[in-house]
């Protein structure tokens, strides 16, 4: 008789998963719906005649990642570790075909999206995710020339700077500053020397300064941003409805729903700038507590990499500090951009913002996560482990 697979949700315990981190996520994900259903509304009912579209699109974004989300756990981490020079080949397949003219599908001037029939796909949130599996794998396999020779540090570059390059080409420079952040992140925790990570940060830093100076828009915007004021009509516009989105919710906020904002001031209300919807109707208490959230979240997921590390398990350790930076990164931005700290980018919050690949891959993220914390509790992580009904024996208790 077939027997599954051992995983979180086939287990001699019934289904075994980190509830806190679940939680957390499944906390945001409903949020998200709540506040994407609010901010699209107006725009819905304009352009389809349903105020309710966007919010069935996302109802099916949301089947489609809790899919994700399961498939991700069957799979055990070993697999993905042998898997990892595949998925770079992937990646970088998919983002030169999104560049093909007739495949790629420009949005707003930017080639970001293969487009289907009925939906999009954008490759860098696809690719983000399968350079932390690859990179992870590297730091696993070079983990002493990593840490004592040069050329150990720089070889993953030889990788990461061509891809990079893709991702400037769409252009989509929010996407290039999360992927090589998190990758500076994990080459720093996988024992790269002090000297040398303070070499890469200052030339990370002249890279920005080159690109942005390389193309006038973004010289506008990181001008702009510091006084939206100044051109509130043109290149501030965005950024001033936003702020007044924040001052108009106050505390408590206007109440659910009732968002002037949204009505066609603040554009993308449901996408780039949800938090500015949220901050308008929840007021300062409910934006603090999506932020608290959003803390725990990343937070659990980086406890998570340090559980794995203690059970001897690289490989997830790394993956998992990889994929906890890839968030950190995307929520820093996105609430830096709406609170008017950091110049306008065009990338997405989290589980919060509409856009299918976005939720889909945090779905299947949060997938892996719980993966490597099943794995690392259970001890069950070794590629070399024969899986057998006696493992499951004596599991120790979910004590985290």
């Amino acid at each position: 008789m077939f027997k599954p697979y051992p995983s979180p949700l086939i287990s001699g315990r019934g289904v075994d998963l980190d509830f806190p981190m679940l939680a957390g996520c499944l906390a945001l994900l409903g949020l998200g719906l709540v506040m994407i259903t609010s901010a699209s509304s107006e725009v819905a009912a304009v352009q389809s005649g349903n105020p309710l579209y966007h919010m069935f699109r996302h109802l099916v974004y949301v089947f489609l990642g809790l899919v994700a989300c399961g498939a991700t756990m069957l799979v055990p981490i070993a697999t993905w570790q042998r898997m990892g020079f595949m998925m770079l080949l992937g990646a970088f397949g998919l983002l030169v075909l999104v560049l093909v003219p007739g495949i790629g599908r420009e949005v707003n001037g930017s080639m970001r999206w293969i487009g289907f029939s009925f939906f999009n796909v954008q490759p860098s949130e696809i690719a983000k995710v399968f350079v932390v599996i690859y990179l992870a794998g590297y730091l696993v396999r070079r983990q002493t020339e990593v840490r004592e020779t040069w050329m150990g540090f720089f070889k993953p570059f030889i990788v990461l700077l061509p891809m990079a390059a893709l991702l400037l080409m769409e252009p989509d420079f929010g996407a290039t500053v999360v992927m090589m952040g998190a990758a500076a992140a994990m080459l720093f925790l996988g024992g790269v020397g002090l000297f040398r990570f303070s070499l890469m940060v200052v030339l990370a830093v002249l890279a920005v300064f080159v690109l942005v100076q390389a193309q006038p828009y973004r010289m506008a915007r990181l001008i702009t941003f510091t006084d939206p004021w100044a051109d509130q009509f043109g290149s501030g516009y965005q950024l001033t409805q936003a702020l007044i989105a924040f001052g108009r919710g106050e505390w408590l906020g206007v109440g659910l729903g009732n968002s002037v904002q949204k009505q066609f001031y603040l554009p993308e209300a449901h996408t780039d700038f949800v938090f500015s919807v949220l901050a308008e109707e929840l007021g300062v208490v409910g934006s603090l507590l999506t932020v608290a959230l959003f803390v725990f979240v990343t937070v659990r997921a980086l406890y998570i990499g340090l559980w794995a590390e203690k059970a001897k398990q690289f490989f997830a350790a790394y993956m998992a500090f990889g994929l906890a930076f890839l968030w950190i990164g995307q929520f820093l931005i996105n609430i830096g951009v709406n609170v008017g700290l950091l110049p306008t980018k065009g990338l997405t919050l989290p589980f919060l913002s509409y856009g299918g690949s976005s939720l889909v891959i945090c779905c299947a993220c949060v997938g892996l996560l719980l993966r490597i914390e099943w794995e690392s509790r259970t001890h069950l992580g070794s590629e070399e482990h024969e899986f057998s009904e006696s493992d499951f024996a004596e599991e120790t208790s979910h004590g985290r």
